[in-house]
C-alpha cells in the first residue's frame, strides 16, 4: 500500500512532458512490427520480438481476408477483418464508396492529399511534417491494424531534394504486410528496405516521369519480392512498366477493381494484379 502511494506521489511530481514521453515510449514498445526484416538475404526469415510483450498482430497463416479496392489514381480502400477501413492517398478527388475510418496522405500534393478532409474520418495521417527539419512518425494501432511509415525524400522546388517529403505507409493486418509506396521520386536505399521489411502486397506508382521511370520502379519491385503487386497512379505508362518483368512474374488483368486476399491465398509466384480502373 505504501509502495503504491509512493509511486503515485512520484508520478504527481513528474512534469507533463516527462509523462508524455514515457507514454510514447510505452506505446512504441507495444507496437511491434512483424514485417520488418531481420535479414533481407534470408528466405522465409522469422520475424521475432524480444520486447517481452505479445505481438500486436497475427503472424500465423490465417483465412481472414483483407479486401483491397482500387478507387483511382493512388487511392485504394483497404477493409480489414476487424472492420477497419483505410483510404490511401486520400485527396477527395477519388471518393471511396463508404467513409473510411483512416485516411493516409503520402505527400502534400494536390492529387494525393486534401487540407479539408471530411470530419467524419477519425484518423487523418500525414506522411510529411509541416515543421522544417522534422521527420514525420506514424506508429499506431487502429483496431486490428498496425500502421507505420517509412519516409523518403522527394524533389522539391526547382528539382532540389526535399528531405522526408513522402511516406511509404505500411499496414500490418491478418498476418499480411501491405505497403503503399506513395509518390516515390528516388530509388530506395538499403536502409529503406531494412525499415520496410517484408511486403506481401505492394501498391506501386506507375508513372514514367513525374515519379520514376519504369526501369527504376521495376527494380524496386523486384527487390521487394512481394507476392501481389497492385499498379496505381497512371494507366498510360502501364505497358512500359509491365514490359520490365519476365517469366518470374505473372500478369493478371482483373475484371473488377477489388480483390480479397488472405495469408493463405497469396499467389505462390509474384503476381502483378492490374485492377480494371488501371487498364
Amino acid at each position: 500500500m505504501k509502495l503504491h502511494f509512493l509511486v503515485f506521489a512520484m508520478i504527481g511530481l513528474m512534469p507533463g512532458w516527462l509523462i508524455a514521453e514515457r507514454a510514447q515510449a510505452q506505446q512504441a514498445r507495444r507496437n511491434v512490427s512483424q514485417c520488418q526484416a531481420i535479414a533481407q538475404s534470408i528466405p522465409k526469415a522469422t520475424f521475432a520480438s524480444f520486447s517481452g510483450r505479445a505481438p500486436v498482430l497475427k503472424t500465423a497463416a490465417t483465412d481472414e481476408t483483407v479486401k483491397l479496392t482500387y478507387i483511382g489514381h493512388s487511392t485504394f480502400l483497404i477493409e480489414t477483418p476487424g472492420g477497419v477501413s483505410i483510404a490511401t492517398d486520400y485527396s477527395g478527388w477519388y471518393t471511396p464508396p463508404r467513409m473510411p475510418m483512416v485516411a493516409t496522405m503520402n505527400r502534400a500534393h494536390s492529387s494525393h492529399y486534401t487540407s479539408a478532409p471530411d470530419p467524419a474520418i477519425k484518423y487523418v495521417l500525414h506522411g510529411w511534417s509541416d515543421v522544417p527539419g522534422e521527420k514525420p512518425k506514424v506508429d499506431m494501432v487502429v483496431g486490428d491494424t498496425y500502421i507505420r511509415n517509412v519516409t523518403t525524400d522527394i524533389r522539391g522546388g526547382f528539382g532540389a531534394p526535399q528531405q522526408d517529403g513522402n511516406s511509404i505507409f505500411i499496414f500490418e493486418v491478418a498476418g499480411l504486410c501491405i505497403g503503399h509506396l506513395g509518390h516515390l521520386h528516388y530509388e530506395l536505399t538499403d536502409a529503406h528496405y531494412t525499415e520496410i521489411g517484408r511486403l506481401d502486397i505492394v501498391m506501386v506508382p506507375v508513372d514514367g516521369g513525374l515519379t520514376m521511370g519504369a526501369d527504376s520502379m521495376s527494380r524496386i519491385i523486384k527487390r521487394l519480392r512481394s507476392s501481389l503487386i497492385l499498379p496505381m497512379h497512371q494507366p498510360r505508362p502501364l505497358a512500359s512498366f509491365l514490359s520490365m518483368f519476365g517469366p518470374d512474374f505473372d500478369i493478371v488483368y482483373a475484371p473488377t477493381d477489388s480483390i480479397d486476399v488472405s495469408l493463405r491465398t497469396l499467389p505462390k509466384k509474384p503476381q502483378i494484379y492490374v485492377a480494371r480502373g488501371m487498364q
